[in-house]
């Protein structure tokens, strides 16, 4: 018995110490990212918030489409073309962005000569895919 009593204390310790541990190294997390900051700032889920990075080959390009919210597309390499129904096609050079309105009719891609690698943040989750971008389309010489 007295030895079983000597076990239950020694695992009993053990544990108090481990997380006695976790909590001094959680709060020092806590400190560290509280330094970090001038004023009061907290983190917020991503829930409505897609983001995502995608590839294209020189002159690849999407169909166009909706989003329910409005999507925000930046160039991390190389060139990109995109339209918005309604207006002219844009191009962005490596790491340019266009905010893409919700609701509205539009698509992206590279460039005819070279490929590119796009990051997408979208603001909701649905999408509604549509036609394909004919030639004419993707050269800016025809609106939709």
């Amino acid at each position: 018995m007295a030895r079983a009593a000597r076990q239950w204390w020694r695992v009993t310790l053990w544990l108090g110490l481990f997380a006695f541990t976790c909590f001094v190294s959680w709060a020092h997390a806590q400190q560290a990212a509280d330094n970090t900051f001038t004023g009061k700032s907290w983190r917020i889920d991503n829930q409505g918030l897609g983001l995502s990075r995608r590839g294209f080959e020189p002159a690849a390009r999407s169909d166009w489409h909706t989003h329910d919210g409005a999507q925000l597309i930046v160039a991390q390499e190389g060139g990109m073309r995109y339209q918005v129904q309604g207006q002219t096609m844009g191009t962005l050079n490596e790491h340019q962005s266009a905010y893409l309105p919700g609701g509205v009719a539009h698509w992206h891609g590279a460039v005819p000569n070279q490929q590119a690698v796009q990051i997408s943040i979208t603001f909701g989750s649905g999408i509604k895919w549509m036609e394909k971008v004919n030639d004419a389309q993707y050269s800016g010489k025809a609106p939709r």
